[in-house]
């Protein structure tokens, strides 16, 4: 009898997220054709194409579980801006700073604010943002003495790949509380591959491939490996437990919204679908696109980037973390080394140290569309030889800079840290050599 129930009530809500999940599809197709009739009453044939593929999308959609009130909230939108209104507006949504899914977690209480960086270095800061003249987001953190110089620090920009390192924090927070442990075995499957750069995925079989969690949380943070990001995220409980940690860590200003295939697809106007991590499927099922679905999946993204994130709230989390207070000593001992065996972008702030520093860091990289690049940032714990830590962290939003200027910019930025580590380390040495014999410059 229970179990009967059991199956009616699992029934009932499978349909009532459908219905929800076609509502939502049908509100963005709509929303999306008011746009363009808006933007090309001039344009007919334009207009046309455009409908066909927002219906063509709508009818090969996927549904996707989502929340009735939404489409009706969605659809009352939709009634007071387009029939109560003369105009549409056109406000662009505003910049997403809290952590977390669609519906944010409580956190703790704030963390104290950082203290005042030192001048200079937040006066170097500035000049290369400006000098750079795109939108880029910049902190520096001190990670002993608690300072952050910043340049855009509460502005949300798209992590792309650096938020895989917030999905291995969950899988070793998990491991921490004993709920899993990072040597129990997982198998890949074809339904497990991703998009772009995946190299797991060319060991599936027909049997599929079976590994660790460890190995997972490896390739992900080393080599970047979308598919083992993906396999990971999904083993720790998705993106909910992911959204769960940082906030019980009270980690904000960092957003974490979907895994690698299902975020790429939206940016590029695209519902995923298994098929798409076979070979070259994925770029051509996007060349295929009309360019009208393009430029509005990725300026949405842009607008309210599903991964989004601040450049002071990643650096107070890589504070943190190298302080030991996110996870265990193990736990951060494991975490710290296996970044710095990272394999990607060793010309980003990697490039800009001398001898004797040390990086432990993740890289994100975004898709190119129209001559720009999205998401090319970098975020990393850089070490002095005389063992100082600072939290550093470059994001940009859309470039469309050489890539040899992108490099260069982040390595202007390493090379003021090192500039910066130098000053006060003269400074020590001259407040030392001051003191007359038999004074000191502490107590007893």
């Amino acid at each position: 009898m229970n179990q009967g129930l059991e199956q009616v009530r699992a029934w009932t809500r499978r349909s009532m997220e459908g219905a929800a999940d076609r509502g939502v599809d049908l509100l963005v197709a709509v929303l999306r054709g008011w746009t363009v009739l808006e933007d090309a009453t001039q344009d007919l044939p334009r207009l046309s194409r455009s409908f066909v593929a927002d219906a063509t999308t709508f009818c090969a959609a996927r549904w996707r579980p989502a929340s009735a009130l939404a489409v009706m909230g969605g659809l009352s939108l939709l009634a007071g801006v387009y029939v109560v209104t003369d105009a549409p507006s056109k406000a662009k949504p505003p910049t997403v700073l809290a952590a977390g899914t669609p519906d944010p977690r409580p956190h703790l209480k704030p963390r104290p604010a950082p203290g005042p960086p030192p001048p200079a270095l937040q006066k170097r800061l500035d000049e290369l943002a400006t000098g750079y003249r795109e939108k880029v987001g910049i902190a520096v953190a001190d990670c002993s003495e608690g300072w952050m110089a910043q340049v855009a620090g509460d502005d949300a920009f798209p992590q792309q790949s650096v938020s895989k390192l917030w999905v291995a924090m969950t899988a070793l927070d998990a491991q921490d509380q004993g709920k899993l442990s990072l040597d129990q075995a997982v198998i890949l499957g074809p339904q497990d591959r991703s998009v772009f750069f995946q190299p797991i995925s060319h060991k599936i079989g027909v049997t599929g491939y079976a590994t660790t969690l460890r190995d997972l949380v490896r390739r992900a943070l080393i080599e970047s490996d979308n598919a083992a990001n993906d396999k990971l995220l999904q083993q720790v409980g998705g993106v909910d437990a992911v959204a769960d940690m940082l906030a019980r860590k009270n980690l904000t200003g960092i957003r974490m919204g979907a895994d690698e295939k299902n975020l790429q697809a939206k940016i590029a106007g695209l519902t995923w679908s298994p098929e798409l991590g076979i070979g070259g499927n994925f770029k051509e099922a996007r060349s295929r696109l009309p360019d009208a679905v393009r430029d509005a999946a990725m300026d949405a993204y842009l607008d309210n980037p599903l991964d989004g994130a601040t450049p002071a709230g990643l650096a107070q989390a890589l504070v943190v973390l190298k302080r030991g207070e996110l996870l265990s000593p193990e736990a951060t001992e494991t975490f710290l080394s296996t970044m710095s065996e990272a394999r990607t972008g060793p010309r980003r702030l990697k490039g800009g140290l001398p001898a004797g520093w040390t990086i432990a860091h993740k890289t994100g990289t975004g898709q190119d569309w129209r001559g720009g690049s999205i998401g090319i940032n970098d975020v990393a714990v850089l070490t002095a030889p005389d063992g100082r830590s600072y939290a550093v962290v470059v994001l940009m939003k859309r470039t469309t800079k050489p890539v040899g200027a992108r490099l260069a910019f982040m390595q202007q930025v390493s090379k003021a840290v090192v500039s910066n580590w130098e000053s006060e380390r003269a400074n020590d040495r001259r407040t030392l050599a001051s003191l007359r014999p038999g004074e000191s410059s502490g107590g007893r």
